[in-house]
């Protein structure tokens, strides 16, 4: 009888210790899914452009430089939301004149060059053609 009673109490006892260790096992966590933004919401990286305005209307500029020692040209889209500054203050694509030396900050969206800021530099051509 003492053989039975020891070997329901190991039985029990190791039953015991089992339900414990089953609770305890790990399971991996799912993996963190990265969620991509649409094209459109991707952060475009930003690019620069330098020279000399050739014409300027209130929705566009054509800039006149050089990029790989070539000379080129370029058309960019000027949106409501770009700054255009001259001599610290706030200007209109329209108050570009040809011969303005600028710095265009631009992004490419829809295939098409669009300014996010146009800043004219001292010493353009026009600047000098008013000293006159």
């Amino acid at each position: 009888m003492k053989n039975l009673l020891a070997l329901v109490v190991a039985i029990a006892f190791t039953a015991g210790l089992a339900g414990p260790a089953t609770a305890q096992s790990i399971t991996p966590a799912p993996a963190e899914k990265k969620v991509e933004k649409p094209t459109e919401m991707r952060k475009m990286p930003v690019k620069n452009a330098n020279g000399t305005v050739k014409a300027a209307s209130a929705d566009s500029i054509v800039v006149a430089g050089k990029e790989r020692k070539k000379e080129t040209e370029w058309t960019f889209g000027v949106a409501p939301k770009t700054s255009i500054r001259k001599g610290g203050k706030s200007i209109t694509a329209a108050d570009l004149k040809p011969g303005d030396a600028v710095h265009v900050r631009y992004m490419e969206m829809d295939g098409k060059a669009v300014a996010q800021s146009i800043t004219v530099k001292g010493g353009g051509m026009a600047k000098k053609e008013s000293k006159k």
